[in-house]
């Protein structure tokens, strides 16, 4: 073989093995900036900054390198200083056990979700009043639950049923929540709506409706607030994923999923539990995984063998729908269970010995 050839040939390995090391070490560096970001309660990357910083290496291009190749370049560098190396066809997605072996575990006030801690989360589907929300926190403290959960605004199938209190739900879950020192979650609809509701909840809920509002998804990614993501109706499990993969894209690593049933032909329930996600999700992804018992049956009498089901999968959390007077309720009156149920719900767990964390 021609000698200047093997010469070149040479040089080029040489360049390759220099842009290696170049290579781990922007990735350390950018690994640095990310924990450094997160010790400060900010999103590890911030895209605008990434979007900015390749603007600028690209009005550098010396050629002969087409400026879109380069751009395209850049992109992967960035990827790869992420932690999100390519893997077939797209990005190895950053909820995946792939590229975070261990259980996300996230921390809100006293309660953790994830890590093999279970919890209970319970409360109305609707704010309604005060007096209504008083009732059912007291009931769960008393036997050691302190996360509440509550819609103010509430997307309806129908137009013409009770929508939420708004605003003013939010301010009645706040004051309820720090008389008696609860975790709160509830469901957001809009981008719009954020900032407000983050002054009064702890946990920004993301309804199995607005599981694909990307602009939703987008925008809580850019929040450094835990984040519930409720499986959609009809949703398989690689879009529910993809759907946390952007909150996550975000620089939002708070996030938690839901499985809450799916539609099927089966009417014997409201929808079709899934249990076979719950390990499935534990399997493929780090974050925790909890399930909604009450909108996936719709059903009273056998809320407490599908929690236990749930638990015995592996479910890092159930969710259960309670009211003081469930036949007033203005929404959902049909599922949920109220004060002495509930108290006999919390027995049947206990005694299962499936529940073994904190409520």
């Amino acid at each position: 073989m021609n000698e200047h050839v093997n010469q070149l040939r040479n040089q080029l390995d040489g360049v390759d093995r220099q842009l290696l090391v170049l290579l781990s070490e922007r990735a350390r560096i950018a690994g640095a900036i990310g924990k450094a970001m997160e010790s400060l309660g900010l999103p590890k990357y911030d895209p605008a900054e990434e979007k900015q910083a390749l603007s600028e290496m690209t009005k550098h291009n010396p050629g002969p390198i087409d400026q879109a190749a380069l751009e395209r370049l850049f992109k992967e560098i960035y990827a790869l200083s992420r932690d999100r190396p390519q893997t077939g066809g797209g990005r190895k997605l950053l909820v995946s056990r792939q590229t975070k072996s261990e259980d996300t575990m996230i921390r809100v006030k006293n309660a953790v979700f994830g890590g093999g801690s279970n919890v209970l989360i319970a409360g109305p589907c609707s704010v309604e009043s005060r007096e209504q929300l008083r009732a059912m926190a007291a009931a769960m403290k008393s036997v050691g639950v302190g996360i509440l959960r509550g819609g103010a605004f509430k997307p309806r199938t129908s137009p013409y049923d009770f929508q939420g209190l708004g605003p003013e739900g939010l301010k009645i879950l706040k004051e309820v929540a720090d008389e008696y020192d609860m975790v709160t979650i509830s469901e957001i609809m809009t981008p719009s709506q954020l900032e407000s509701a983050a002054d009064y909840i702890d946990i920004i809920q993301i309804g199995a409706r607005n599981m694909q509002n990307y602009d939703l998804l987008k925008a809580v990614g850019q929040m450094n607030m835990p984040v519930l993501l409720k499986r959609g109706i009809a949703a398989t499990l690689d879009e529910f994923v993809l759907a946390a993969e952007y909150i996550m894209a975000g620089g939002n690593g708070q996030v938690m999923l839901i499985e809450r049933g799916i539609r099927t032909y089966e009417k014997w329930t409201r929808n079709t539990l899934d249990i076979s996600a719950v390990p499935l999700l534990k399997q493929e992804t780090h974050l925790p995984v909890l399930v909604d018992v009450s909108h996936s049956t719709g059903r009273k009498d056998i809320l407490l063998p599908c929690a236990k089901a749930a638990l015995a999968a592996g479910a890092d959390g159930i969710m259960v729908e309670t009211h003081p007077n469930p036949q007033a309720a203005l929404s959902d009156a049909a599922q949920q269970i109220n004060i002495d149920e509930f108290y006999a719900f919390c027995n049947g767990l206990r005694g299962s010995g499936l529940y073994g964390g904190k409520m």
